[in-house]
C-alpha cells in the first residue's frame, strides 16, 4: 500500500539516532500543542517525554511516537478555559483510566473493524491537515502579536530551506544510509543556519523550552461527585480521540513496517501514560502519526527509538535548551513536508474511479471531515457509520426466494440470503398468507438469521399465518431459534439430519 514498507528489524544503532532525530521534531510540536489547549508550552514538552517513554515501554506498537497531540489539545481547550489547568490536570487521569479499561476489557481489537476506506480516508486527511499545520512555519508576529504571512526575502529564504532540507532527505539515502538523512537534514541545515547568520524564524522564537524534571503534581481540584461529574464527559472525548489515533496509527506501522502489534496492550500503555501525566503536571497525549513516520523513515523499529526520543527530548529541557532554541522551523518544516509525502496514500486518486462508489464516497468524507475538524475520532466514527449502513443495505438487497409447489398441495418458500434487521421489511413483504393454501412451508437451509430483528420478523409471520388460519412450517431453524421463536409453537417443523449449526448473533447462546 506504501512506498515505504520495509520489514525490518530494529537495530541499537538506527533505533538511537531515530529517536534523536524525533526528539527534535517533537520540540516545535509541543509547543504548538500546549498553545492551542491555553498551556505553558513546558506542560506540553513534559506531557511529550512523559507519554512518549511510557508507551515506549508499555505500549503495544515498537516503534511508534506518542506525545501531546493537536487533536486532544482542541478537546482540551473548554476545560481549561472554563475551569482551569488543574481540573485538565484531573481530567487526564480520568482520561487514563479510562483507556487502561478499554485495554483490560480488550476493546482494542475491535479497531481491526473499521474498512479500508475509512483507513485510507483517515491516512489521506491526517496528511493534509500536517501539511496546513506547516503553514505556520511561514508566518510571524506582527506589532500586535498576530501572526501574519512572510514575506519578500524572509519567505524565500524560509522557503528554500525547507526546499534544500527535503532535498538531503530524499537524496542522501542513495549515497549511504548509515546515519538517518532526516537527522542529517537538520543539522546541516542548523549549521548553515548559524554559521552564516541567515536571519530566520527558529524554535527560540516559538517559546523557550528551558525547565527542570517534571515534579509529582496532586491535581488541586476538590475530590468530588462534583468534579467527577465536570471532569467525565471531557475525558471520555479525550480516551476516544487517544485511542482512535494511537490504534490507528498502530495499523498504519503494522502495514508499513509488515509486523503485528498489540491493540490491547497499546490501550493500557496509553492510559498509563495519561494518568502519570495528570500526576506530573503534564498535558496527556496520545500517538502520534508525523513523528511516528519520521521514526520509521530514520529506521527506527524498535522500542529504544520511542525511549531514546523521549530521554533525549528530556535532556533538551535540562541540558541543550539554548542549542535546540537555534535550529532553523524551516528546517523542521521542510522534515514534515517529506512526512506528508510519504503518509498520503497517493494511489488512491488511481484506484478511486476502480473501487465500488460507496467506498469512494467514504474516504472522500473521511478525509474532509479530518481536514475540516481536526477530529480524527469523529471522522472515522463517521466513516465506520457510512461504511456500516451501506453493508447493511447491500446485505438486504441480497434476500430472495424461490417458490414451489410440493406434490402433497403445500406451497414452499425456499429463503436465501441473510434474515436481519436491514433485510425483515423485504422479507415481510414476500408472503401473501391470504393467497397462499392451507399449508406453507418456509425452508430456512440456505438462510442464516442473524439478529433479534429476524426473530422478531418469523415471529410477526407466524402470527399472520395463524390469524389467516393456515399452518406455517418452518423447516432448517437453528436450535437456537427454535427456542427464542416464541409463537412457533407446533408449526416448526425440525429434521436434525439436515439442520445446518450456525450461530444466531447476539441472541442467546451460540454454537459453532
Amino acid at each position: 500500500m506504501f512506498d515505504l514498507i520495509i520489514k525490518r528489524s530494529g537495530n541499537a544503532k538506527d533505533d538511537l539516532l531515530s529517536g534523536l532525530t524525533v526528539a527534535l521534531a517533537l520540540v516545535p510540536e509541543a509547543i504548538a500543542f500546549a498553545f492551542v489547549a491555553g498551556v505553558s508550552p513546558l506542560v506540553g514538552l513534559y506531557a511529550a517525554f512523559i507519554v512518549g517513554i511510557i508507551t515506549a515501554i508499555a505500549g503495544g506498537r515498537p516503534g511508534m511516537i506518542s506525545g501531546a497531540t493537536g487533536a486532544m489539545a482542541v478537546a482540551m481547550v473548554t476545560m481549561v478555559g472554563a475551569h482551569g489547568v488543574e481540573f485538565l490536570f484531573a481530567t487526564v487521569v480520568v482520561t487514563g483510566c479510562i483507556q487502561i479499561l478499554a485495554g483490560v476489557f480488550r476493546l482494542g481489537r475491535f479497531i481491526r473493524l473499521i474498512p479500508h476506506s475509512v483507513m485510507l480516508g483517515f491516512v489521506n486527511g491526517l496528511a493534509i491537515v500536517i501539511l496546513l499545520s506547516q503553514f505556520n512555519g511561514f508566518k510571524v508576529p506582527n506589532e500586535l502579536g498576530e501572526k501574519v504571512w512572510m514575506s519578500g526575502s524572509m519567505l524565500w529564504i524560509t522557503l528554500g530551506l525547507a526546499v534544500l532540507t527535503m532535498a538531503i532527505i530524499h537524496f542522501l539515502p542513495r549515497l549511504t544510509k548509515a546515519i538517518p538523512s532526516t537527522l542529517v537534514a537538520i543539522v546541516v541545515i542548523s549549521f548553515v543556519v548559524i554559521g552564516f547568520n541567515i536571519p530566520t524564524l527558529t524554535v527560540g522564537d516559538l517559546a523557550s523550552i528551558k525547565g527542570g524534571l517534571p515534579t509529582f503534581h496532586l491535581p488541586q481540584v476538590p475530590f468530588s461527585l462534583e468534579t467527577l461529574m465536570i471532569v467525565l464527559p471531557t475525558a471520555f472525548i479525550l480516551a476516544a480521540i487517544g485511542l482512535i489515533e494511537s490504534l490507528m496509527t498502530l495499523n498504519l506501522i503494522d502495514e508499513i513496517t509488515e509486523t503485528r502489534g498489540k491493540g490491547n496492550r497499546e490501550c493500557v500503555g496509553q492510559g498509563l501514560a495519561n494518568v502519570t501525566c495528570g500526576f506530573f503536571g503534564a498535558m496527556g497525549g496520545c500517538a502520534m502519526i508525523g513523528q511516528s513516520m519520521i521514526n520509521i523513515r530514520s529506521g527506527g523499529r524498535g522500542r529504544l527509538s520511542g525511549i531514546a526520543a523521549a530521554v533525549c527530548l528530556l535532556c533538551f529541557i535540562l541540558f541543550a535548551s539554548s542549542l535546540i532554541e537555534r535550529i532553523p522551523i524551516a528546517a523542521l518544516t521542510g522534515v514534515m513536508f517529506m512526512v506528508v509525502i510519504g503518509t498520503f496514500e497517493w494511489s488512491s486518486f488511481r484506484i478511486i474511479s476502480q473501487i465500488p462508489r460507496s467506498d469512494a464516497f467514504v474516504i472522500i468524507v473521511v478525509s474532509a471531515v479530518t481536514v475540516v475538524t481536526d477530529n480524527l475520532a469523529l471522522a472515522v466514527f463517521i466513516g465506520v457509520i457510512i461504511a456500516a449502513l451501506v453493508f447493511a443495505w447491500e446485505n438486504a438487497r441480497h434476500i430472495r426466494i424461490e417458490v414451489k409447489n410440493t406434490e402433497s398441495g403445500s406451497k414452499e418458500y425456499d429463503l436465501h440470503g441473510p434474515l436481519f434487521f436491514g433485510s425483515t421489511a423485504h422479507f415481510q413483504d414476500i408472503f401473501k398468507p391470504k393467497e397462499d393454501p392451507d399449508d406453507v412451508i418456509v425452508d430456512f437451509i440456505h438462510s442464516r438469521v442473524w439478529d433479534h430483528s429476524g426473530l422478531e420478523a418469523i415471529n410477526t409471520l407466524t402470527e399472520r399465518y395463524a390469524k389467516a388460519g393456515k399452518t406455517l412450517h418452518l423447516r432448517h431453524l437453528s436450535p437456537e431459534c427454535r427456542k427464542l421463536l416464541k409463537n412457533a409453537a407446533n408449526m416448526v417443523e425440525v429434521n436434525l439430519l439436515e439442520d445446518p449449526h450456525y450461530q444466531v448473533a447476539n441472541i442467546g447462546k451460540t454454537r459453532s
